[in-house]
């Protein structure tokens, strides 16, 4: 997405090259702070004289190898290899002991990072006043004496791109057949021409449909820049994604599914990750970058004045280490672009108005924009190209000024450029020019040319090797020696003033919601596509999951292109945000329909089935378009019959749950497997509808238990004689406007008093029943927590799709005299409030819930659901929030999660803006007081969260917004939906002390509860309803599968389980590790109740055994792989022990934080002898 310059404009955007990789070896720690031992004087002189030359010659001996021993054979200075950079090989880390934190041990076990620098210590540093810095409005005048490059030249590396959207303005459809199938035509063309010219690509959602359209000759061509190394793939993922709203799940699979692409298509593996447009930065990306084999980032949307910090100190080059790492294996280079943009008139030096001089495709009588700043630039020539020249290496040596080495990376290029033949050419004639004035003059000691991020970090690195520009007493990295190491995040972005991105957190959350229903839904349906081609590997049974392995994949891309930084983050127009959203809305459909296929082959139910065939399932939630809330189909049981209900349970461990279907009748019975009673309670639904609460359907709420993996199947059942009936809920009201209109068959009776109460075995809430609001928590162990919730509204009339700028405090919108319901059964109780507010249809009604259930996860909880309707023009220039104010004394400190995989301690400064203080929360926020008193918060989508007052915790909803906020989309947020927006909280106490909050600056994790809550809200259980009844009698067969030899530990979550390229069985190869196991082990707060309230029968301090997984399949090889499943050399990755060798005895052991990925050969243990048998069968029963 693009960006604009400074100073006004509506687009948004704001012999080294061939030289080998430097050698892998051991550094001292500091190297320039190495000092020799005085000699000591010693009484035998005379010894001393006597053997002069012999200790001498000892001495030297011993220095020499010592020398050796630390820093390596050295680098020739001038060394030209034949090996183009495309072969050159992956950098592995140098071997070095990593320094010990003197900090005390973390709760759990886990030391922090010793790092130089953390984000949290720069905003300490850092007092945000925006000095004008003059032409370089954000920084300072930038000078040099001269003598800078004297011992060691300046080498200027000029990098061609052309940024891609697949996305914003318009959809990915009209920018590939508008602009980017030409300007893939165009490098082809051009690069061609001269094979010093360079160019990056990024975006493989652009090249994967240009390379299906482009003929041979082009393929060709594309394919022999890409192997000699003149044109780079970069990154290489499906998209750039967003770093701020999307999952790590998500973010996993898109860049695998554009690097797989890629690997396959042309045999190349992306090692260097560029991202010029995210609105921030997420340490979770560098982690995953790092286990995929990147080696470099390159990284631009940083707050200003963070830029101008590190610039200042020659530290926007570093060493992006995780906040748990203390042994240094997650460690990956990173380069930050210093200025304001990445176009051409901020990439060049710190002086904007000149560098756009040099912006070639900007000539009179292009069709871009002039220059702003009023001098345009020229074509070069031979009577001015020393003075142009001499005027732009200016600008390079200004820059180089900011980094510690004098490698100079240059980026030329901007939104979709590079689109024709004349604008390509008049950018590289005009450079070469000037790159061939700038060589011939031996004096001024520069070689400028085009190159590649490769050839830029390649040189970097060898420069790094031969000229030590370490800090003394810096920390460092073993994995690139000069530079200083960093953890933390860039969040939230800022580009001038007090603009904070913050306001793409939140908008379009109906989208943001959906996201996440697709993620699900796909991860789930990769599991029953490896189940099914791990359990049924004969013809007959692959005809289902062969023929609908194009579909899966088409879900996986439109999951990828959502991840896009306009995508998720709500950020495009109108009608791609609906190509968006239609996308995501056709691969749910298609996954549903195969997941209701695939249950009948995995229940044994068909022993073969085709993508054509009918189902007899159909999913109980259905969506009718693309932007519509799902609906729950009514089971409709007549008298005598029953109804089958299945359900999918995707987590690693047994599930025992409360769940619920909609009923026509509350006359029903549940049945389990050979007709056993389940008890269950029956209640009104009700809807967001003041004249018209109760919708007549009723909810059916009961126990279930289903096998980790696996399905189980219940019976709905009407007229069934020897088990009682679903119990009917109480119900309570509170109501003026005395129209209230009990729903039959139930009881109701008023609500009297101002306050009420519902509970369950564990906890008590307290509500305000005047304005539906929840006022308390009490535990039955005696602790209590005042929650005063607050649902509120900030006015903001500069806020925009990227910008969240309030007018003031947000001012609560709930008055007395709503309509409140209170729903109380044996299984759920239930507090229904319809607000009265200002509006005649109020925005917002809400749900506050909690549940009975032995061995569940959500007795613990209070489920709160609100239903948000931001609809009319009533509601622009409004953002809504709910907000939590309790009394945990958290000093407005608190933690919010990045990318659902690791947490960030968050702190309100004065010193910035509200709206800076805000921070994504992709899906879990938190408080902690100074006792270890915990307020946590789960979602289910990506939202923003902020804690602007002690005790406080809010969370905005959504955001209606007329205006274009000026970066580039050029209109607001208008197309809002209604929608419900889900949350589990969780109050704990601490059963052992933990460190301080305040005075601790390391992130704290989420308890081993809180992960499990994190992941039953997230992951959810998959429900499937039969079309059509079945008579009670006879009784059924038992319908179950359960794949898992024992639920897995509770500390291991599996990623994902899949086959990402299914092949017929007859075409597979012996011992075809084609199986994807994906594991991540969740590290958790050990202070907290470290059996997650008897949840867990056991955690992952032991190996597990791969071999032994599952039940029924044969594990006959299993080997670790990279995340993006293209690197099994586990050194490459950062690793510094083996990891990677299971083949023998199936044994892995994951150390808490980490994701590993393993390759898995599964075959049947008993291959089926006759075509009556069904697919799992020997796995039917427990």
């Amino acid at each position: 997405m693009p960006f604009s310059s400074y100073v006004a404009s509506n687009n948004r955007r704001g012999g080294w090259a061939h030289s080998l990789l430097p050698s892998i070896t051991t550094r001292s720690k500091h190297p320039s702070s190495s000092s020799r031992k005085s000699r000591r004087r010693t009484a035998l002189i005379g010894f001393l004289f006597t053997n002069l030359f012999t200790i001498a010659l000892s001495v030297s001996l011993l220095f020499f190898f010592l020398t050796l021993f630390l820093f390596g054979i050295p680098t020739p200075l001038h060394f030209t290899s034949n090996l183009k950079p495309h072969t050159s090989r992956f950098m592995k880390p140098r071997n070095r002991k990593p320094p010990v934190l003197d900090r005390p041990r973390e709760n759990g076990g886990v030391l922090g990072a010793l790092v130089d620098l953390t984000t949290k210590d720069l905003y300490d540093k850092i007092e945000f006043r925006d000095v004008d810095g003059g032409p370089w409005t954000q920084g300072w005048r930038v000078g040099y004496k001269g003598d800078e490059w004297d011992s060691e030249r300046l080498k200027v590396f000029v990098v061609p791109h052309s940024h891609n959207d697949p996305g914003w303005k318009l959809t990915v459809d009209e920018y590939y057949e508008r602009q980017s199938r030409h300007i893939l035509d165009t490098i082809v063309d051009t690069l061609s021409k001269d094979v010093r010219r360079k160019f990056i690509w990024e975006e493989m959602s652009y090249l994967e449909r240009w390379w299906r359209d482009a003929s041979e000759n082009k393929r060709e061509s594309f394919t022999s820049l890409v192997k000699t190394g003149q044109l780079e793939i970069v990154g290489g993922g499906w998209v750039m994604n967003d770093e701020a709203n999307s999952h790590y799940f998500a973010i996993i699979e898109q860049i695998t599914e554009g690097n797989m692409w890629l690997n396959e298509t042309l045999g190349v593996i992306p090692k260097n990750s560029w991202a010029i447009d995210p609105f921030g930065y997420s340490s979770t990306m560098a982690y995953i970058l790092r286990r995929m084999g990147f080696e470099n980032m390159l990284i631009q949307r940083t707050h200003y004045e963070l830029k101008k910090e590190l610039a200042l100190s020659k530290n926007l080059e570093y060493i992006w280490r995780q906040s748990w790492d203390a042994e240094e294996t997650t460690d990956i280079f990173v380069h930050m672009m210093p200025f304001y943009s990445y176009d051409i008139p901020h990439t060049c030096g710190p002086e904007p108005a000149i560098c756009c001089q040099f912006d070639f495709a900007r000539m009179r009588g292009s069709t871009y924009e002039l220059c702003p700043w009023g001098e345009h630039p020229v074509e070069t020539n031979q009577e001015n190209v020393q003075e142009r020249a001499l005027k732009l290496l200016d600008q390079y040596r200004k820059k180089s000024k900011l980094y510690r080495t004098n490698t100079l990376l240059v980026p030329l290029g901007d939104d979709f450029r590079y689109i024709s033949t004349d604008e390509a050419e008049a950018q590289f004639r005009n450079y070469q020019l000037i790159f061939d004035n700038i060589n011939s003059n031996p004096n001024l000691n520069v070689e400028a040319k085009f190159g590649t991020l490769d050839d830029y970090f390649r040189t970097l690195r060898e420069e790094a090797d031969r000229v030590n520009y370490s800090v003394p007493g810096e920390v460092g990295s073993g994995l690139v020696g000069g530079f200083p190491s960093l953890s933390g995040d860039f969040f939230t972005y800022a580009d001038r003033q007090q603009d904070y991105w913050s306001g793409y957190y939140v908008s379009r959350p109906f989208f943001k919601a959906v996201d996440r229903v697709l993620e699900h839904t796909l991860r789930a349906s990769e599991m029953m596509m490896a189940l099914l081609l791990g359990y049924c590997q004969r013809a007959q049974c692959e005809k289902l999951p062969m023929g609908f392995a194009y579909k899966l994949t088409a879900a996986r891309r439109n999951l990828a292109l959502f991840q896009h930084h306009d995508g998720v983050t709500g950020t495009a127009k109108d009608h791609v945000v609906k190509d968006y959203g239609s996308r995501m809305h056709t691969s749910l459909q298609d996954l549903q329909i195969f997941m209701s296929k695939a249950i009948e082959l995995l229940l044994g139910i068909r022993h073969e089935k085709s993508d054509q065939s009918p189902s007899e399932f159909e999913p109980e939630q259905v969506r009718s378009k693309y932007d519509v809330q799902p609906v729950h189909k009514s089971i409709s049981v007549r008298e005598g019959t029953a109804q089958s209900v299945v359900f999918f349970n995707p987590l690693e461990q047994t599930r025992e749950e409360i769940v619920m279907v909609i009923v026509n009748r509350p006359d029903v019975t549940v049945l389990g497997l050979n007709w056993t009673c389940v008890p269950s309670q029956v209640s009104p639904e009700m809807q967001h509808d003041k004249s018209k609460i109760f919708t007549g359907r009723h909810r059916l709420h009961w126990k279930a238990s289903v096998p980790a993996l696996g399905l189980q199947t219940y019976y709905i059942a009407s007229g069934f004689v020897g088990c009682e009936k679903a119990q009917l809920a109480n119900l309570r009201y509170l109501s003026k406007s005395n129209q209230f209109i009990c729903p039959p068959p139930y009881t109701c009776s008023k609500i009297v008093g101002d306050a009420a109460e519902i509970q369950n075995r564990h906890q008590t809430l307290t509500f305000d029943v005047k304005h539906g609001l929840l006022r308390k928590i009490s535990h039955k162990n005696g602790s209590e927590m005042i929650v005063a919730e607050e649902i509120a509204m900030y006015s903001s009339s500069g806020s925009g799709a990227y910008l969240f700028k309030p007018d003031g405090d947000a001012q609560s919108i709930i008055e007395a005299s709503g309509h409140t319901v209170i729903s109380e059964g044996p299984l759920m109780l239930e507090v229904y409030s319809y607000p009265k507010t200002a509006w005649d249809h109020t925005p917002i009604s809400h749900c506050t819930r909690i549940y009975n259930g032995d061995n569940t996860i959500q007795e613990f909880l209070v489920e709160k659901e609100y239903h948000v309707e931001l609809l009319g023009e009533d509601f622009n220039d409004k953002e809504l929030i709910a907000r939590y104010k309790t009394d945990t004394d958290n000093k407005r400190i608190f933690y919010s999660d990045l990318n659902g995989f690791q947490m960030s301690r968050r702190e309100t400064y004065d010193k910035i803006p509200l709206q800076g203080n805000y921070y994504p929360m992709p899906s879990l926020s938190f408080m902690q007081g100074s006792k270890g008193q915990r307020f946590s918060v789960h979602s289910r989508q990506s939202l923003g969260v902020a804690s602007l007052e002690h005790g406080w915790l809010e969370i905005m909803l959504d955001r209606r917004l007329p205006r274009d906020d000026g970066r580039g989309l050029g209109q607001g947020v208008m197309d809002n939906r209604a929608m419900n927006v889900v949350f589990h909280i969780l109050l704990e106490s601490n059963i052992s002390s933990t460190l301080n909050p305040v005075s601790n600056p390391l992130p704290r994790s989420p308890s081993l509860l809180s992960h499990l809550v994190g992941a039953h809200l997230n992951y959810p259980l998959h429900v499937f309803i039969a079309k059509k009844p079945q008579d009670i009698s006879p009784q059924p067969v038992p319908r179950i599968f359960s794949p898992l030899a024992a639920p897995l530990p509770c500390d291991l979550h599996i990623v994902n389980f899949k086959v990402p390229r299914p092949l017929k069985y007859s075409q597979l190869a012996p011992e075809d590790s084609r199986f994807i196991l994906t594991l991540q082990r969740y590290h958790w707060d050990s202070s907290y109740c470290r059996k997650a309230r008897s949840q867990c029968m056991s955690v992952a301090d032991e190996p597990i055994n791969l071999y032994t997984m599952f039940k029924g399949l044969s594990v006959l090889n299993a080997r670790a792989t990279s995340l993006n499943l293209l690197h099994e050399d586990m050194e490459i990755l950062g690793f510094t022990e083996p990891i990677g060798d299971v083949a023998q005895e199936g044994h892995v052991i994951i150390s808490p934080m980490e994701i590993q990925a393993y390759r898995l050969a599964l075959h049947p243990e008993l291959l089926l002898q006759n075509t009556d048998a069904t697919a799992v069968r020997h796995v039917d029963a427990d």
